[in-house]
């Protein structure tokens, strides 16, 4: 029985300001659902289902076995993993890093994206958050008392920013903006121009552009990065992550980059909140970053490329438009005018169809008529969603 005194206690005001993350509630309902025998096929989250390189695996093993290997590790990580990431920079983007003052590993860009807003936004400040756009950016914002203010992704700009409306807004408290190319959800690509003028926006506003790059390699053969623009560093930070890219969404290894006094600041948080990922998970990780061209072409490029088409046909039979030209792990597409919300079709997709599809409205406003088609699953999956979406009358 509950003590009387403890049901007048209540949860932090900040609780208020979030809801539960759509996929942990979603899921919750397609567990049950499954439990139920309904079958259900998920074309939903965007967590790669192949594994790691071989040599990976192999090094995690290896130093696990090693009896020093399980202390606590520093919160900066080793040297190996932070001269894997240099390395990493410099052969597929060209871009020199120091890795003893310009790089910090962190588990995974989620966990970044809270140590960058509570190294450099008040409460009470501003950040700038892409709509649509990754939803991380604003309930973690909203939980550390930042104010929200959305920018414009639209389908007619190429899901680019609009520099002129950017230019004409109050940005008087803004401390962050957060952009992501590769775009998720949108699959909107990287464009060099787009990086000049982010630059030139945070110099001329002094406002930190944060980049959030997990997806260069993701059916893209000419990956690009925002620090690749001259003077990038001195004013922007950029996350990359190994979830998608090498294939380790579990592993929770990822890194921002930029110049060493930024990268200061974030550790300073970060050494207060972790105490550094496990040494076998980092070494592995070093290795991970040696993987060679023919490995990343393989795993991110002729498999997506195969599930893609796919995913099409799906789009096609839903009676959705698309964008041929995107790159990263999802197919995003419009759905047609007859739908009086995306939600219409997304709970008549899972619950006649018996297949999981995402609904654009939880990357924000300007996602609301979209839905997105995630090509994590094998191709005979994804072939089978297809049948059952073909079998209903949409």
């Amino acid at each position: 029985m509950v003590n009387s005194q403890c049901k007048s206690i209540q949860p932090a005001d900040r609780l208020g300001l979030v809801s539960e993350y759509y996929f942990s509630r979603k899921l919750k309902e397609v567990a049950q659902l499954n439990a139920e025998g309904r079958d259900i096929i998920s074309l939903a989250i965007g967590s790669p289902d192949m594994p790691p390189s071989e040599k990976t695996i192999d090094k995690l093993c290896e130093v696990a076995r090693q009896p020093g290997a399980h202390g606590y590790q520093p919160t900066s990580g080793t040297p190996e993993l932070r001269e894997a990431m240099a390395a990493f920079y410099k052969r597929w983007y060209g871009v020199d890093l120091d890795p003893k003052a310009e790089i910090q590993p962190l588990i995974g860009s989620k966990e970044g994206i809270l140590h960058v807003t509570l190294a450099f936004v008040n409460p009470g400040d501003k950040v700038l958050v892409p709509n649509p756009g990754y939803p991380t950016y604003t309930s973690l914002s909203k939980l550390l008392g930042a104010g929200i203010v959305n920018y414009n992704l639209r389908e007619d700009n190429g899901w680019q920013p609009d520099f002129d409306e950017l230019e004409r807004m109050d940005l008087s408290q803004v401390r962050l903006m957060w952009t992501n190319y590769p775009n998720m959800p949108t699959g909107g690509n990287a464009r060099m121009d787009t990086y000049e003028r982010l630059v030139r926006f945070a110099r001329e506003h002094a406002i930190v552009v944060v980049n959030d790059n997990p997806y260069s390699f993701i059916l893209n053969e000419k990956p690009l990065s925002l620090l690749q623009v001259p003077g990038a560093k001195d004013c922007c930070i950029e996350f990359n992550s190994m979830s998608k890219s090498h294939n380790m969404p579990g592993w929770r290894v990822g890194m921002c980059a930029t110049n060493a006094e930024f990268i200061s600041w974030i550790l300073k948080v970060k050494s207060n909140i972790d105490s550094g990922t496990f040494r076998g998970l980092q070494l592995a990780a070093a290795e991970a970053y040696n993987n060679d061209a023919a490995w990343h072409h393989a795993a991110n490029i002729d498999t997506y490329s195969r599930r893609r088409k796919w995913a099409g046909r799906i789009m096609d039979a839903l009676g959705c438009t698309y964008d041929p030209g995107q790159v990263g792990m999802f197919l995003w597409g419009k759905i047609p005018d007859r739908y009086a919300d995306v939600e219409e079709l997304t709970e008549r997709a899972l619950h006649e169809a018996r297949v999981f599809i995402t609904p654009g409205f939880i990357f924000g406003s300007n996602g609301k008529r979209y839905i997105r088609i995630s090509l994590c699953a094998k191709e005979e999956e994804i072939e089978k969603a297809l049948g059952r979406i073909s079998a209903v009358e949409w």
